[in-house]
């Protein structure tokens, strides 16, 4: 044990040297420093043990982060619903006052993630997750309170500041459990908790527009309450059962602890480190791939703003009743969990992020121009456009995924993933400003506008590749690249979790 620390401290120094940053030690090699023997060091090679290993994860894990991204989505959709039910009349909202309330939401986020970069960096991953969770059930939950324009607008930046802390936590929970080839299809298991949140979202709205006009409480107002009820359960939940990292698992041995620590590392972006890097903040920030991937989800936002807030207001301007808007809405989880199912095990089995991003956005470019050119008067094509737009929602997981992929470095990856999350809130706000009162019903230029954003997702992912294809290769040409696609590369321990980021680490090789 003595010789492995001492090794393990020459290496540590040695990696110091060459690095522009300080090195921490990572707590996965602390881990596997105290537990790996000869008994436990080869069990990440037997296939047999891995699935079953996996298997347990995926329910232990990934299964909860699911209830959690549906809890998440609903609550953000609720609005979209209640202007449906009757919400605007409600609160007598004038003019744009509804496009102002959903953007307000998303201006928290984008003003509250700031403080996350540090947060995430030193509270626990899942302790962090459930807090935010558990604070935004009960935001929701008093939304039902408003009584005005002004008191819905405090409600929903009540709402965003807690919602900013989700999807980072997310994403690097969900990064530090598998490889990165098996990261892509488990990202798309817990983010098809959107899908189901519109399937469930439409569910709920027609159920609860059942409640009779004449009861104490109005429909809309109750569907906030038992929402935001829900929400605080299934944030209990996962305090109570979501471990911060593999190494806190209890529902692992410390054999299994071990045997995944291995299985992981060659990502070689690390597990769990709470020095805080400036150094690597800045990297982040002049880093192009982050700048890329930060303007590819601001693009996808703007697509989603329509969806969160407006996609039943579309669909009930097209003819329809409020009840039968609610469950036609259903379509698009449907159309939701399918793109995100294809885009998750096709990048798992074929790799190409790239490709299967490009994929998706070609049917919700055919959607837009549905919607934007499409007469009113043709109900099935344009709601057939509404439904072909939810296909780029399938390719925001693998957004995400690329970057806990591509970005190593703790403080920068927990940087990338918060301004990620800014970059959607970003779009998101601008996405339903083109919405304008005078526009009704038809909103020709807003529907016009995501033709152009969506058309722009293309060209930028493009370029994203060549830049990963052209870095691979400089890299390779200085023979320093190793195969990180192949599982059978052993990577050493102080290697692996030494803290370095991407662009310090000249090894790392990215994957496209």
């Amino acid at each position: 044990m003595d010789d492995t620390k001492q090794s393990a401290g020459i290496a540590q120094s040695d990696l110091s040297a060459k690095s522009s940053f300080p090195v921490s030690r990572d707590a996965a090699l602390l881990y596997l420093q105290e537990h790996k023997t000869e008994d436990n060091q080869y069990l990440h090679r037997d296939e047999a043990f891995m699935r079953t290993l996996k298997r347990k994860i995926d329910l232990r894990v990934i299964l909860f982060l699911m209830f959690c991204y549906v809890m998440n989505f609903l609550d953000k959709i609720l609005l979209n619903y209640g202007n449906v039910m009757g919400l605007a009349k409600s609160l007598h909202l004038k003019g744009n006052n509804f496009a102002d309330a959903g953007s307000t939401f998303f201006f928290a986020v984008l003003c509250f993630s700031i403080p996350n970069v540090f947060l995430l960096q030193r509270i626990p991953a899942a302790k962090f997750l459930s807090f935010t969770l558990f604070a935004w059930g009960i935001a929701t939950a008093c939304v039902a309170a408003a009584k005005g324009y002004i008191s819905l607008i405090a409600a929903r930046v009540f709402c965003g500041i807690f919602e900013s802390g989700i999807p980072p936590s997310l994403m690097l929970m969900s990064s530090q459990w598998y490889t990165r080839r098996e990261q892509s299809s488990r990202f798309a298991l817990w983010y098809l908790g959107i899908g189901l949140g519109q399937v469930l979202g439409g569910l709920i709205s027609w159920a609860f527009q059942h409640v009779s006009p004449n009861a104490s409480i109005e429909s809309w107002r109750l569907m906030f309450i038992v929402i935001g009820l829900i929400t605080l359960v299934v944030a209990i939940t996962i305090f109570l059962m979501v471990p911060d990292t593999p190494m806190a698992a209890r529902f692992l041995t410390p054999n299994e602890k071990v045997a995944l620590l291995e299985h992981v590392k060659e990502n070689q972006t690390g597990i769990e480190n709470t020095h805080f890097s400036w150094a690597q903040i800045l990297e982040a920030l002049l880093d192009p791939q982050v700048l890329g991937l930060f303007a590819i989800i601001f693009l996808q936002g703007t697509g989603g703003g329509v969806i969160t807030t407006f996609s039943a207001t579309i669909i009930k301007s097209y003819g329809y009743t409020s009840r039968r808007t609610a469950l036609l809405n259903m379509g698009s989880g449907a159309v939701t969990m399918t793109s995100t199912l294809i885009c998750g095990y096709g990048v798992r089995f074929l790799g190409h992020r790239w490709f299967f991003i490009i994929l998706m956005t070609i049917p919700s470019l055919i959607g837009a121009a549905l919607m934007a050119w499409l007469p009113h008067s043709q109900q099935s094509g344009a709601l057939a456009g509404v439904y072909l737009v939810n296909t780029f929602v399938g390719s925001t997981p693998i957004i995400y995924q690329w970057l806990t992929a591509n970005v190593a470095g703790h403080t920068k990856r927990t940087f990338a993933s918060v301004l990620i999350n800014m970059g959607f809130a970003a779009g998101n706000i601008i996405g339903p400003k083109p919405f304008r009162a005078q526009d009704a019903p038809e909103y020709h230029t807003a529907k016009v506008s995501m033709v152009a954003t969506q058309s722009a997702v293309v060209v930028v992912c493009l370029l994203l590749m060549v830049f990963y294809s052209l870095k691979n290769i400089r890299r390779a040409k200085a023979q320093y690249a190793v195969d990180e696609t192949s599982d059978s590369v052993e990577i050493a321990d102080e290697k692996a979790y030494a803290g370095q980021t991407d662009g310090v680490n000249k090894a790392f090789v990215y994957v496209l």
